[in-house]
This record gives C-alpha cells, structure tokens and sequence, in this order.
C-alpha cells in the first residue's frame, strides 16, 4: 500500500525496498525455523514471494537483506518469470553481524526472541568472506551490492569496490547514527560538522549510495553548500 501511494503521487521516485522476513514473525529471525535453526531453501521460496509483491506495488528495487545462500538468483528468477525483468536487486551482500543495529530493532521491536543472526550474518573479523559473498551475488544478478554496516567497515567498502567496481552501497546504520547524535546532545561535537565528515568519509571510501539516518538532513546541508 505505501509503495502504491508513493508511486502514484510522486510517479518518478525510485522506490527500493527491503525484503525480509523478520517483520512478519514473532520470532524475530529473518527466515523459515525448524526448532531454532533457520531452514534456508523454504526461506528463499518466501523471500521470492515477497519480492514479487513488492515489484507488483511499484518498487523500483527489491533489497534482499534476510543473507540467505541462494536468495538473489532465486529472485532475480521470479522476478524475470513473473513479468519484472526491469526490476532490480540491491543485495545486502556483506551484513555483518554487529552490535550496532541495537537503536533500530529497539524501536522496531525486532530483536531476535533468542539466540542471534550469527549463522547467516559475518563475522566482524572476515573480511574475506565479504569479498566471496560480494562476487556471488554479482554472478547471481545483483545491480547493486551493500556493505551493512557502513562506518565500523570502510576498508570493506573499499575492498569491495576496488575488486569488483560495481555500484555498491552502505548502510549507515542506526547504532552508528545514534553515536553522534548522543555525542551532539552532550555538546561534545558540532553535529552539522560530523554527519558530514562521516557520510564524505564512507563515499571517499568507495560507496556510490549511502543509506543514512541522516538523509533529510544531509540533503538539506548540500543544498545550502
């Protein structure tokens, strides 16, 4: 329904959305359990109807986010066949699993109910693994490839943009943002000065998009630059 309205009144917008499962169960991990253990292949079936529903609404682009083995072909598949061969695929291809995505799955209220997101996020010290993961999802379709977290993981970014130079986004997370919006509340930095030096910081690292928290903002401070 949102994507619906958004394309309808303002018909240019590029619309991305993200696609997981983690807003739809109670569980708060992002696929398909048996007992406690995320069942990978019923997950990516469910991920492929999701995204079809999204393309059908309007969006531009569907952002697997869930890290599934498999999810961006299996997308791009459905999409081709179900008639969305225009749509494209933002793959959250290096999602690490980091301490700070704390302020969104606070306010979300999507924690996960037990245990973590270790077996299908990275580990924060492999940036190999980023590396593999970048390349097969490329050879699986992506149009775009995300490095989430984005501050804590600059030499990624850049890693990944010098081996592959493909278009490559960030993801400026909420733990990140919160820092300096704390640190500007107590009067320890000039906030203006430090979102802009943070969001330079990630693109000089290599990134052609930025998700931020700090969007509006940023766009209102370059256009009065």
């Amino acid at each position: 329904m949102a994507v619906r309205g958004m394309k309808r009144e303002v018909p240019d917008l590029v619309v991305m959305t993200d696609v997981c499962l983690c807003e739809y169960t109670s569980h708060g991990h992002c696929g398909v359990l048996d007992g406690e253990e995320i069942v990978n292949d019923v997950t990516v079936a469910r991920l492929v109807q999701v995204a079809l529903s999204h393309a059908a609404a309007g969006a531009d682009f569907v952002a697997p986010s869930d890290m599934m083995d498999g999810r961006v072909a299996a997308i791009r598949q459905g999409l081709d066949e179900g008639g969305f061969e225009g749509v494209g695929i933002v793959a959250y291809a290096a999602k690490y699993c980091s301490a700070f995505y704390g302020p969104f799955r606070d306010a979300a209220d999507s924690a996960p109910q037990f245990g973590d997101r270790r077996s299908h996020q990275m580990d924060p010290a492999n940036v190999d693994e980023a590396l593999r993961e970048v390349e097969i999802d490329l050879a699986e379709g992506a149009d775009i490839v995300m490095v989430k977290p984005a501050l804590h993981y600059l030499d990624v970014i850049a890693k990944v943009k010098q081996r592959f130079n493909q278009p490559t986004a960030a993801y400026h997370v909420s733990g990140e943002y919160a820092m300096l919006k704390a640190a500007a509340k107590n009067g320890w930095l000039d906030e203006p000065r430090a979102m802009m030096e943070t969001l330079t910081a990630i693109h000089r690292a290599g990134a052609d998009i930025i998700i931020t928290y700090y969007a509006r903002e940023a766009a209102r401070a370059l256009r009065r630059s």
